[in-house]
């Protein structure tokens, strides 16, 4: 069974959508990220994906305060990425009750001490996050995509220890045009034990069935939910 995982992206406190990362492209949907988490919660959602956005922007943690909140009342466990750049960014996420942390343009521009995050929290508390125009890894909230193409990229980091991948097809996410599952594919034919969570482009319930299909492990669910594509009580035949 396919896992599903909302998202909640945060900024200024508050629960918003990006279209494609553009920061000037953005809908608020909650003042209150936390209301947004309990009500996941109460449909029998077990996990919850919290990006900091304005960390992401400021390269360093900054909604620290929203995510103990959701953290401590929602019930959920929570991974949270977003400006996680330091030794002490990932101390005060720990702290603030994230249970996984997903790092990924750290993990491009800093590698030593992406891995020796890995090699000190373990797998199952650090998710690389691979974020891709074109099969190519992008990272700094996306403004910048790199040479380094994804495949080599997963393998080096899976060779390193990691067990749990984002991969988030940058062209669709917030776009409501269904996810990338030919890619998905392609990586799962790579990486048959990956964990790998397919993030971007989810629009109804048929693109989450589709996913199951094609052994898809988990699925990031944001847009669909606050556009009411989907609703949260079909999400009962997955929890």
């Amino acid at each position: 069974m396919i896992e599903i995982i909302p998202a909640i992206d945060i900024i200024d406190g508050k629960c918003v959508r990006l279209s494609q990362g553009d920061y000037a492209r953005r809908s608020v949907y909650h003042d209150d990220p936390l209301d947004v988490a309990k009500s996941f919660a109460e449909a029998g959602i077990r996990r919850l994906h919290v990006v900091d956005l304005d960390g992401a922007k400021a390269q360093h943690i900054v909604n620290h305060k929203t995510l103990e909140r959701i953290a401590s009342h929602s019930g959920l466990s929570v991974d949270f990425g977003g400006g996680l750049k330091t030794d002490d960014d990932l101390r005060i996420a720990f702290e603030c009750g994230a249970d996984m942390v997903t790092g990924g343009s750290i993990a491009v521009k800093n590698p030593e001490l992406f891995t020796s995050w890995l090699e000190k929290y373990g797998a199952g508390k650090i998710i690389l996050g691979a974020d891709v125009v074109d099969e190519r890894i992008a990272v700094s909230g996306w403004t910048e995509t790199t040479s380094l193409g994804l495949f080599p990229f997963i393998a080096t980091y899976k060779e390193k220890g990691i067990s749990s991948v984002i991969c988030t097809d940058i062209s669709r996410d917030g776009m409501l045009q269904g996810p990338a599952i030919d890619l998905y594919k392609k990586i799962l034919s790579e990486q048959a034990e990956l964990y790998l969570i397919a993030s971007g482009g989810v629009a109804s319930i048929q693109d989450i069935l589709e996913l199951e299909a094609a052994s898809v492990p988990a699925v990031i669910v944001g847009k669909a939910f606050y556009e009411g594509r989907i609703k949260l009580s079909e999400l009962k035949i997955f929890v």
